[in-house]
């Protein structure tokens, strides 16, 4: 399964970031491009650890089901998850590229990403190996998203 600590997984994500532009329509949902793009940041700043949100009640109850049966095969995430409040972006995001950057910036630390845990705010402790398949996942999803 792919993981965003593999550096040609990496890279090819990178790649696809860096073909949005805002031409790029959604498939799916709710998200403008660059909502997309500073929401997908915003996680991966949680992932990293500078930004902490506060567990879900029904993620303490099913996030380990959820999360097994996310991470058994290569399928794409379903369509219009829900996601924290946290992380739902309303309103103009002015400078796409600005955020790309961002994003991009935040998918290379990755290559030093040394936490052997994370603790999801629904899905719960992961390991360093689960939570790098459910990054690639989740970038996968929005790219998808957007046609890329």
């Amino acid at each position: 399964m792919k993981s965003i600590f593999d550096k040609t997984t990496r890279d090819k994500t990178i790649d696809r970031i860096k073909s949005l532009n805002e031409g790029c329509y959604a498939q799916w949902g709710k998200m403008n491009v660059g909502q997309m793009v500073r929401h997908c940041a915003l996680c991966e700043e949680l992932y990293q650890g500078k930004l902490t949100v506060k567990r879900s009640f029904l993620g303490r109850i099913i996030g380990k089901i959820a999360l097994k049966n996310l991470l058994t095969d290569d399928k794409p995430l379903g369509r219009n998850a829900p996601t924290s409040s946290t992380f739902i972006i309303s309103g103009h995001v002015p400078d796409i590229e600005a955020e790309k950057e961002r994003w991009i910036a935040l998918i290379n630390k990755y290559e030093s990403y040394n936490n052997d845990y994370f603790v999801h705010w629904f899905f719960g402790k992961m390991t360093k190996e689960q939570l790098g398949q459910f990054i690639y996942k989740h970038c996968d999803h929005h790219l998808r998203q957007f046609n890329r």
